[in-house]
């Protein structure tokens, strides 16, 4: 099983989530904080406003969102963030929370790949 896994907001915490860390710039419409049973928030690990307007969750541009995506998050502060979580994941099982409905299109998505990838380098 992976290590990093990835999972709505809504959705209720299990002690199989590990190292559970928002990775959304706005926090979770109508969602409380003891809920989410958060072990951080990141906000440096969301894609910048500019790019979630352009991409605005549209499926057929969701390859070139993650492109640029996974550019932003090797860029500036987030670089550190990802490098962080990176290590975390190489240690054990990491959730990614995140709000958006779709699971398949979302940056947790993306997110999620590109740690799946730093961990296999790094075995």
């Amino acid at each position: 099983m992976s290590p990093v896994r990835t999972k709505r907001a809504y959705e209720k915490p299990e002690a199989a989530d590990g190292y559970r860390v928002l990775v959304d710039r706005l926090w979770p419409r109508g969602v409380r904080r003891e809920r989410l049973g958060l072990d951080a928030w990141v906000r440096e690990l969301a894609p910048s406003s500019a790019l979630r307007r352009w991409f605005g969750h549209d499926p057929a541009r969701f390859a070139e969102f993650g492109r640029r995506y996974a550019r932003e998050l090797r860029a500036g502060p987030a670089a550190a963030a990802l490098a962080e979580l990176e290590r975390k994941a190489a240690r054990g099982t990491v959730t990614l929370v995140y709000g958006s409905r779709d699971e398949r299109h979302s940056n947790a998505a993306v997110l999620r790949d590109l740690l799946e990838a730093a961990v296999r380098d790094q075995a």
